[in-house]
């Protein structure tokens, strides 16, 4: 028995068989075919060194990355937030990692890379100079750290870069004027010079629109992803052939760290073998299902280093629905990360099985928390109704506004909404989303949501927009307030509105506060109620090109552009009514003209 050794030595099993050398053979041959695709023969070495230096300097006290390390020959092997081209790093997404410490100057020995996202972390010190060096890096996103000090105007030399983003973070002084002509910027939130006294945007504004554009990079990253596939059913034919060699030998093979493939990643994404998750799931037992939806069921797993996870396991895979809401969580996840939206941990596939595993999510979804709580769990109180709020358009809103292509969800409800330990909102289920061109609507043959929370344009036409989204959460915030669901067919005997939505604004027009707030609130506050109803409302009208964007959402929610917005909503309600009335009187009108005519006619015909 061997372990595995520093820089590429084979990784042994025990063979109780006579085939044992032809075995550990093959095991060699397909781990330097592995980085024969995957490395060169000097560089990554130094990119690995500094990958590894960088980490400690950001502080990874929160173990979000334990991947990096010399057992693997180059970062190009399948490290984590790791993205590599022709051997070189181009892509690093460190994104909402909690790093609290500094940015290395050791980040500018990754003379090659094409993209450096650091955003949503709690990083200080000074931007390093050196970064200039990095002639190819075309985006860069330091927003929402704390990084202090001036930018270095040695970034003027930055001529490649086409989206920056420095925003809300303690920066000053003035801005080499030479950055303003990247495609997209953003310096809000910070104290630099800007703005209309410096007579300098903040931000690009209106041409984040344009961004959505593919560029070169994005063409690249296409490539990159069919590359990796490509080596994907590389592995699955190489398993699939050991599974032939272990049933026509009949040996006995004792598995000493879980079987090879599963210790392959690509990207931040890690594939599992069948058997890791079957002793995860307790071979799929019926008592850890915690969900299911249309595309299957999610049970509670564990893996073998006690990590705790919830795992998708597809139905009906080989139907082109199944199949492509596979391809498209393993695409999707995989890139968009943001602290509010659902990780992706890895995947299993084998001849006749699909499986997606997640971090668990020990209070389940908004939907669970609402309805379905056991006597003595914890309760939805207001200040977590607000962060769940907040959580879910932040998640929206890098969706829509910072994936490029942009990502619709198409099926956002209570239900999608997951909560971590510590009750924030994580955004899941992207079965249903799909890669758009800024500039097209999509368009498909078959409606896709849930009723009650699908858009009204999407429902007669089948053509969805981010907008969609909009609608969806509109109502998703309209339920966090009531606890009640989207359709309810119970209100009518009441003779209440059975869309939630109606049943709002006849109650906000009756100005019943205390009706729309769910009973299980015991204490909130009514003016920040109020506003998010009304953002909900303003979010779930019924034209589409009425509905505010995410990125304006968000505002609203902070106050910011509400009362002006909701000015204009309620006159154009108020027109809407009065319509309504007139066309009311005027069938009103129209059939009491029929019957008249009818018993005219009836008193002729009696009189003859």
């Amino acid at each position: 028995m061997a372990g595995p050794n520093k820089r590429g030595s084979c990784k042994f099993n025990i063979y109780i068989s006579e085939h044992s050398l032809t075995r550990c053979i093959l095991n060699w041959f397909f781990f330097v075919l592995l980085l024969r695709n995957g490395s060169s023969t000097s560089a990554p070495d130094v990119e690995g060194e500094a990958l590894i230096d960088l980490l400690k300097v950001l502080n990874n006290s929160h173990h979000k990355i334990t991947d990096w390390n010399d057992f693997y020959v180059s970062p190009c092997s399948g490290w984590s937030h790791v993205l590599c081209l022709s051997g070189h790093v181009k892509y690093l997404t460190l994104g909402s990692n909690g790093f609290s410490g500094t940015l290395s100057p050791v980040i500018c020995k990754l003379k090659f890379l094409n993209s450096l996202k650091l955003q949503d972390n709690n990083l200080s010190g000074e931007l390093p100079d050196c970064l200039s060096s990095l002639v190819n890096l075309q985006t860069l996103d330091l927003s929402h750290n704390k990084f202090s000090g001036s930018i270095p105007s040695s970034w003027a030399q930055l001529s490649n870069l086409k989206h920056l983003d420095l925003s809300e973070n303690d920066l000053s002084g003035t801005i080499p004027s030479q950055l303003f002509s990247a495609r997209t910027f953003n310096f809000t939130g910070t104290n630099l010079e800007c703005g209309a006294r410096f007579q300098k945007p903040c931000d690009s504004g209106s041409s984040l629109e344009v961004a959505a554009r593919k560029s070169k990079v994005e063409l690249v990253m296409i490539a990159a992803s069919c590359g990796a596939f490509f080596l994907l059913l590389l592995g699955a034919a190489f398993t699939y052939r050991r599974h032939q060699l272990h049933k026509f030998k009949n040996e006995i093979f004792v598995d000493v760290a879980g079987e090879d493939e599963g210790k392959f990643s690509f990207g931040q994404v890690k594939r599992f073998s069948w058997r890791e998750i079957q002793i995860a799931t307790n071979n799929f037992s019926e008592s850890n299902i915690i969900g299911q939806g249309g595309f299957g069921k999610v049970y509670k797993g564990k893996l073998m280093d006690n990590t705790k996870v919830a795992v998708k396991r597809l139905t009906d895979y080989h139907n082109p629905g199944g199949e492509a809401a596979f391809l498209r969580e393993v695409q999707l996840i995989s890139v968009a990360v943001h602290k509010n939206l659902l990780r992706l941990i890895g995947f299993c596939t084998t001849a006749s099985e699909r499986i997606l595993v997640y971090p668990y999510m020990k209070n389940l979804s908004v939907a669970y928390c609402l309805r379905d709580l056991k006597p003595g769990q914890e309760r939805l109180d207001w200040p977590r109704r607000k962060k769940i709020a907040f959580g879910t358009a932040h998640g929206l809103e890098y969706l829509h506004e910072h994936c490029n292509p942009k990502i619709i969800h198409r099926d956002l409800k209570a239900a999608n909404i997951l909560l971590d330990d510590n009750f924030e909102a994580v955004l899941g289920d992207f079965g249903l989303a799909r890669l758009v061109d800024a500039k097209l609507t999509h368009v498909t043959t078959q409606v896709r949501g849930t009723m009650g929370h699908i858009a009204p344009e999407y429902l007669s036409t089948g053509k969805s927009s981010e907008k969609t989204d909009v609608f969806g959460y509109g109502i998703t915030l309209l339920e966090l307030m009531t606890g009640q669901r989207a359709i309810d067919f119970s209100r009518l005997e009441e003779e209440e509105d059975v869309l939630l939505v109606d049943h709002i604004k006849k109650l906000l027009k009756e100005k019943r506060l205390h009706d729309i707030v769910d009973n299980n609130l015991k204490a909130y506050d009514p003016k920040e109620v109020e506003m998010i109803v009304q953002v909900a409302l303003l979010c779930s009208q019924n034209v589409a090109e009425e509905r505010p964007r995410m990125a304006e959402v968000v505002k609203m929610l902070q106050g910011v552009g509400l009362n002006e917005r909701w000015a204009e909503w309620e006159t154009h309600e108020e027109v809407r009514n009065q319509e309504l009335q007139l066309s009311f009187m005027k069938h009103r009108l129209a059939w009491m003209d029929e019957s008249m005519d009818e018993q005219e006619a009836m008193q002729l015909s009696a009189a003859r």
